[in-house]
């Protein structure tokens, strides 16, 4: 699978970024790096930036990511618009929380920035990226300004809108032009020091924080769950998955290193009550 593409800090910027022709302006999501493409048997194949995943191998951080991916990735879209699936990857954010309190009820688990095609296509330019993302029924990083002339761009200056999905200043914005060339600058205003404390939590402490009864009922309506039908080992992973992604800066260990078993044990213990009084 091709690799994740750099994305150097404006000090790092290729010459040609802000010295002729025009600009996009983007929203930099929190999050880590994201990728997937769709095999011919259909499957769909995840990776970060440094490796590809065997399917049903998704590290835990990642899981809401590929998860959002497979509930509304539009595959016959896809196939309709290329011959050859496997030589189109798709790169992206697997959101999280770092600098930004992100509005979790309409916040995506994956937010598409890049598509690679192999076929000598090569990385597609941000406006047939947003339409690409768009058509396949996934969302697309938000786009601050189109078609800037890049001569009047002063990145070190330029104002860090508001997040799409946050009542405060975005993480940052990413400056792209049409060849690819590409570079990011991060909000003044938030240093290290501003970043979400942990609160030291054990993953059982996260269950009992955060899985109210309303917070299960939320989860259940975003993802269509039929209580009465949902086998309790699938309701468990959902609820693992969404309480890693809302939460995961939280926990005392980082999430690569949780016991995972732990983990669901406090999980089940919470859901079993849940679902016991909301089945007839």
């Amino acid at each position: 699978m091709k690799e994740y593409p750099d994305l150097p800090a404006v000090s790092n910027a290729p010459d040609e970024l802000f010295a002729n022709g025009h600009l996009w302006v983007q929203e930099l999501v929190d999050g880590v790096p994201f990728r997937f493409r769709v095999l011919e048997s259909g499957l769909l194949q995840f990776g970060d930036a440094d490796a590809t995943f065997d399917p049903g191998t998704v590290p835990l951080r990642l899981r809401s990511a590929a998860r959002h991916v497979r509930e509304h990735l539009d595959r016959e879209a896809l196939r309709a618009a290329s011959q050859d699936v496997e030589s189109v990857v798709f790169f992206g954010v697997a959101v999280e929380p770092h600098r930004v309190d992100y509005d979790w009820a309409t916040t995506p688990a994956f937010v598409g920035t890049d598509v690679w095609r192999d076929d000598g296509g090569g990385f597609l330019p941000p406006d047939a990226v947003e339409r690409v993302y768009e058509r396949l029924g996934l969302t697309p990083v938000p786009t601050v300004e189109r078609e800037v002339r890049a001569r009047d761009v002063d990145p070190e200056r330029y104002g860090i809108p508001d997040s799409r999905w946050a009542d405060q200043p975005a993480a940052g914005v990413v400056f792209r032009d049409k060849t690819g060339h590409r570079a990011k600058v991060r909000t003044d205003e938030l240093d290290s020091s501003s970043e979400v404390a942990s609160a030291g939590l054990s993953p059982a402490e996260l269950v009992a924080d955060h899985v109210t009864d309303a917070w299960l009922d939320d989860l259940v309506a975003v993802h269509d769950v039929a209580l009465e039908q949902v086998e309790f080992d699938e309701l468990a992973r959902l609820v693992v998955d969404r309480l890693v992604w809302e939460h995961a800066d939280e926990l005392r260990d980082d999430v690569a290193s949780v016991d995972e078993a732990a983990f669901r044990s406090a999980v089940n213990d919470r859901i079993e009550p849940y679902l016991r009084d909301a089945r007839p």
